[in-house]
Order: structure tokens, then C-alpha cells, then sequence
């Protein structure tokens, strides 16, 4: 987000940057100048982005391999919602048309 919010600062013609607020703990983990009122978001006075990491604090939070569902197949076709998995080798059948 600090890199985010210094680009959008840089950019003449900026619009809109997207928030969501972190959790408590991905911000102790990750504590930051940027702050969020008034509708705004505030870079902060502290250098570079001004986001830092406690390494110590990350230690606490090990890495969990997740992913989200994927809804185009190889091709680049849109999934129909219907996890099968084709044969190996198989191209066929690409996603369903909707009827």
C-alpha cells in the first residue's frame, strides 16, 4: 500500500486507489506511516514508502501455501463452475457453454 499511495501521489491524472484495512496482526507485522481519515489516505512523514517489516514478529506467522479457486482452464476459457479434472493429455472437453 505505501508504494501504492506514493505512485497515485506521483501520477498527475490519479483517480482512485482501492483500501482495505489489514488485519491487527499484518499491521504489527508490517507497521507503516500511511494512515486512512477523512476518507483519505495520508503517506506519513517516515522515508522511502514509509512501511516497515518486524522480522522478529514474521517469525510468529510461517508461511501457509493457499490458493484460490482457478476459473479458466489452460486455454484461457472460462470454467463453468464444475471441478472435474480432464484425463491427462486430454483437451477435451473445454468448458461447457452455458444452455
Amino acid at each position: 500500500m505505501g508504494a501504492a499511495l506514493h505512485f497515485d501521489l506521483w501520477v498527475p491524472n490519479f483517480g482512485i486507489q482501492e483500501y482495505m484495512r489489514h488485519s491487527a496482526e499484518t499491521d504489527a507485522v508490517f507497521p507503516h506511516a500511511y494512515s486512512f481519515n477523512d476518507g483519505a489516505l495520508h503517506p506519513g512523514e517516515a522515508p522511502g514508502h514509509g512501511v516497515d517489516i518486524d522480522e522478529k514478529l514474521a517469525a510468529e506467522y510461517p508461511y501457509r501455501p493457499a490458493s484460490l479457486p482457478i476459473n479458466r482452464l489452460e486455454d484461457g476459457t472460462m470454467h463453468n463452475g464444475e471441478f472435474w479434472r480432464r484425463p491427462r493429455g486430454s483437451t477435451w472437453p473445454r468448458a461447457r457453454r452455458a444452455t
